[in-house]
């Protein structure tokens, strides 16, 4: 039994010599030449300090994809309570869009259209002289073309007594057509024969465009975004 454990140590021991005989008097410029046992260990080394630096590598990439996703965790979660509302008063909110709609349709009622716009402005003329003032000044002036909807301002300018001014301010706010007097200023005019009064103002009435205006519009609006491009 004894010489069976000297034979096998000195097998391990000649085996461990001749590899450790392998790694000596290595010529570092020449690996090609160098024996099997040190080319293996140079392979082996090599393969796992790649794979090494590439497992760190993909473990800082997956590290940061994960912290950006925790990052948007609580946005996600904000939008998903407001889309789970939304979807709990989904009838609600189609019953609230469906008032606006009606209270836009009344509002655009109240825009007269082209055909319209002289009778509007004969309107106003008539308040005015119904509440017995002088127009000293009546001139519509340049058509301001938004969206949806056009403006007229008109300058006016007309004389009375305090309270009839007050009234046909009045009639012009009750029209059935939107109208706004804007800029007011009431002076007291230079020649004062029976205590009048004098009212500049710009009032401002609206029209909604005619489809032909509208798909105007649109095209000038896509020629702008595309110049902008």
């Amino acid at each position: 039994m004894a010489a069976n454990t000297s034979s096998f140590n000195f097998d391990l021991n000649s085996a461990f010599e001749r590899a450790s005989s392998q790694f000596k008097g290595l010529n570092t410029r020449e690996p090609g030449q160098w024996p099997t046992l040190p080319k293996l260990a140079v392979w082996l080394f090599t393969t796992a300090v790649v794979v090494l630096i590439g497992w760190f590598l993909l473990l800082s990439t997956a590290t940061e994809e994960l912290e950006a996703e925790r990052l948007k965790e609580p946005e996600l979660k904000q939008n998903y309570l407001s889309k789970l509302g939304q979807a709990v008063n989904l009838s609600e909110l189609r019953k609230q869009k469906l008032q606006v709609q009606e209270y836009v349709t009344q509002l655009e009622k109240q825009l007269p259209g082209k055909a319209e716009m002289d009778a509007l402005l004969s309107d106003i003329n008539q308040a005015g002289l119904g509440r017995g003032l002088s127009f000293e000044l009546f001139r519509p002036g340049q058509v301001e073309v938004k969206d949806y909807y056009a403006e007229l301002p008109i300058s006016i300018r007309v004389t009375g007594r305090y309270h009839d001014i007050g009234s046909f301010a009045a009639d012009v706010s009750n029209l059935s057509r939107i109208v706004t007097l804007q800029n007011l200023a009431i002076v007291q005019p230079p020649r004062d024969a029976a205590g009048s009064l004098s009212m500049e103002a710009t009032a401002r009435t609206y029209r909604y465009l005619d489809p032909t205006e509208v798909a105007e519009q649109q095209k000038a609006a896509a020629a702008k975004a595309g110049a902008k491009k």
